[in-house]
């Protein structure tokens, strides 16, 4: 039979593991971030979009205008 105080040893040592490896990788993602953000933003031909406009070149906007060129034929 396994000694239940070595079990106790193990499964803390898996959950501080477990931190450590969580602190690393949001540390890593914090060092990253500003460095990908950077020059991502809106281009100079990107201009804000405001009301339906912003849905004409979705799919959904291109059927329903089918469908409805169709429906006034």
């Amino acid at each position: 039979m396994s000694d239940p105080r070595s079990d106790r040893r193990r499964g803390r040592r898996g959950v501080v593991r477990s931190f450590v490896v969580g602190g690393l990788v949001g540390a890593a993602a914090a060092v990253v971030a500003p460095r990908l953000r950077r020059g991502h933003g809106p281009g100079p031909s990107m201009r804000p979009v405001a009301g339906l406009e912003a849905f004409e070149g979705a799919p959904c906007w291109q059927h329903d205008a089918e469908q409805t060129s169709a429906a006034g034929e």
